[in-house]
């Protein structure tokens, strides 16, 4: 096995997590994550380990993922229930509504949500990746990705409290 197959079987399914959360579309996931791989097998000797590399490759998979929407003119939908928790059994009907109705703001918000804010966020809830790891995509410190990841949260929930806000 060579090192890229490794690095391939390793690392497919935390890009493919990613990318399905950022476009909400199963098919989508496949092909961008395949795209991204494809990428990163052609500019390996580029990687300098500067980060961890399953961070390099969500950059480029969330870049293939940018191009396939400027190729498309589309913007991706994101599935209701990745922003929210997954409703367990217990939840009555209107409570599942409530909360697909509240990850219905989030998403309109977070569309409106400013950079580096609304990057820093994503690359914590979609990728699951640490305050180290965001900061070393960003080039700051540790804590410089946490009170960002705080304040685009501060800034969401703000916006969640403020009845009179627009989707």
């Amino acid at each position: 096995m060579t090192e890229f197959e490794k690095i391939y079987r390793d690392y497919f399914n935390d890009v493919y997590l990613y990318i399905r959360r950022l476009s909400g579309n199963e098919h989508t996931a496949e092909e961008i994550t395949s795209e991204a791989f494809f990428k990163a097998m052609s500019s390996i000797g580029s990687f300098r380990g500067d980060c961890d590399i399953r961070v390099w490759l969500c950059q480029i998979a969330k870049n293939c993922y940018y191009t396939y929407l400027k190729k498309s003119k589309k913007t991706a939908p994101m599935d209701h229930e990745e922003l929210s928790e997954l409703p367990s059994e217990e939840d009555t009907l209107e409570e599942q509504c409530m909360k697909r109705e509240e990850a219905a703001q989030i998403r309109a918000i977070l569309h409106h949500v400013s950079d580096p804010y609304k990057e820093v966020f994503m690359w914590r809830v979609f990728a699951e990746l640490s305050f180290k790891q965001i900061g070393q995509i960003f080039g700051k410190s540790e804590n410089w990705a946490c009170v960002t990841y705080h304040r685009a949260r501060a800034m969401i929930q703000s916006r969640l409290e403020d009845k009179s806000y627009e989707k």
